[in-house]
């Protein structure tokens, strides 16, 4: 058993700090792995409190088929495909609220990635298509296995395979098309 699986546990048997310690062990992952669905930082971290909240009201079963980590995130994919199908349509965004979120989005960024690899990938991630860049996000971000992708996804082991084939594929593209060498990353 995991420390998320550990943790919830505890909270599940009356004691609260298991949660909080969920929450600090899997907020700021959750966040940026939902922002790659709604792709508004504020909506993604509105989106991981819900994530939470359900644990804390519902309190649903945890069975450790998976990692504790792959179930919640699941839970919060669940949620994001929700909040995308309530909210289908655009909404009117003034250029400085735009500005502002990029900003607040970007520094959210650069604190989680401190190195400056991983900020290049991150940013590059957000250039090519949303499907890769989850799969990439989860597998070498989050260090997730295929298996656990699978599950978070919605897909099978070999369909996360190809994925996993393509998206590096096109990462590679586009790390060129940026004027950087793939290799050296």
């Amino acid at each position: 058993m995991d420390n998320g699986a550990r943790s919830y546990r505890r909270f599940l048997d009356g004691d609260d700090n298991g949660i909080v310690e969920i929450i600090r062990d899997y907020k700021d992952g959750l966040i940026l792995f939902l922002n790659r669905y709604v792709d508004n930082i504020h909506v993604a971290e509105d989106l991981a409190e819900d994530t939470f909240f359900r644990l804390v009201t519902r309190k649903p079963r945890y069975s450790p088929k998976y990692s504790f980590k792959t179930w919640l995130y699941t839970i919060g994919r669940n949620l994001a495909l929700n909040h995308l199908r309530q909210n289908r349509r655009m909404i009117d965004v003034s250029q400085e609220e735009l500005a502002q979120i990029h900003s607040d989005e970007f520094s959210l960024e650069q604190s989680y990635f401190c190195e400056e690899r991983k900020i290049l990938l991150h940013q590059v991630l957000s250039m090519i298509r949303p499907e890769y860049g989850q799969v990439l996000y989860l597998k070498f971000f989050e260090e997730q296995s295929n298996e656990d992708i699978a599950q978070i996804l919605g897909k099978t082991r070999r369909q996360v395979e190809n994925l996993v084939y393509q998206a590096k594929r096109s990462l590679k593209s586009q790390l060129e098309q940026e004027g950087y060498a793939y290799e050296d990353l």
